[in-house]
């Protein structure tokens, strides 16, 4: 069983900057992988990032590539989402989800076992 939590979200202008973090819980955290999602008003949730177990693969969304990036830190059991050049169409609630890492690709909302409540992103204009 894992907890997730995710913090660091809140209003940010468009083009700036914010880091997400998801603090996870147990001893297993690092034979898990985990990813990033949103959902915003009205739409469906949609698959941002995601990252293996070891931390040296990571996969990006095409909306994200290149302006997000997805790390971790295995010894304090925290996933992180640093966001640049936001924009007020990255606004959503942005939630983090774990599973067991068989060494694929994870980019589907079924694939994942465990999630976090949500931390909320708003981008002005």
């Amino acid at each position: 069983q894992v907890q997730l939590v995710e913090s660091g979200g809140g209003l940010v202008q468009a083009g700036g900057s914010l880091r997400l973090s998801c603090a996870a819980s147990g001893r297993t955290f690092s034979s898990y992988a985990m990813g990033w999602f949103r959902q915003a008003p009205g739409k469906e949730r949609e698959f941002v990032a995601g990252i293996r177990r070891s931390g040296g693969r990571t996969y990006y969304a095409d909306s994200v590539r290149g302006r997000f990036t997805i790390s971790r830190d295995n010894a304090k059991n925290t996933v992180y989402l640093q966001m640049n050049s936001l924009t007020p169409e990255d606004t959503a609630v942005y939630s983090c989800a774990a599973r067991s890492d068989y060494y694929s690709v994870y980019e589907r909302l079924y694939e994942f076992d465990y999630w976090g409540q949500g931390t909320q992103v708003t981008v002005s204009s």
